[in-house]
């Protein structure tokens, strides 16, 4: 087994660069912001009013590491937290104005990034590895530690 042909460790070399030309990318931009909080950020503005645990389930983000994101999210002015009125243990998630704003700043940025991850392929063949991709997600989403919930 030649490792540099395995699935797994393609998927692990294709993200490591996928996150390097997102922080370049944002940074040239003059942003701060993670993937991950650019996930959460997306997730919030089309979903007001979600507690952690459902923002971890829609991002398939691990539960116990989102607190984290939405606290580094918090201090930077982009989210806010509020008790939820159904149940007082829980904490509602809302984006900010500015966190609005950064989130409008970021897409031109984030699909500048998108398309320097598969600038080596054709439009047929970026289309082609996204539904390939989807389709291998989705047969095995169960078995990840943090899958999505939709």
């Amino acid at each position: 087994m030649e490792l540099s042909q395995t699935p797994g460790h393609l998927i692990r070399r294709f993200q490591q660069i996928a996150v390097a030309i997102f922080h370049a990318e944002a940074n040239a931009g003059g942003h701060d912001l993670t993937p991950v909080q650019f996930a959460a950020l997306s997730t919030l503005q089309q979903n007001a009013g979600i507690d952690q645990a459902t923002l971890a389930g829609l991002i398939a983000y691990d539960r116990t590491t989102i607190g984290g994101v939405v606290d580094r999210l918090v201090q930077k002015g982009l989210v806010e937290r509020s008790i939820s009125d159904r149940d007082r243990r829980a904490r509602q998630l809302r984006i900010t104005g500015d966190g609005a704003g950064v989130l409008a700043a970021m897409r031109p940025v984030v699909e500048a990034a998108q398309g320097k991850i598969l600038q080596g392929l054709s439009a047929d063949e970026s289309e082609q590895l996204l539904r390939l991709m989807r389709k291998a997600i989705d047969a095995v989403n169960d078995q990840a530690r943090a899958p999505l919930r939709e």
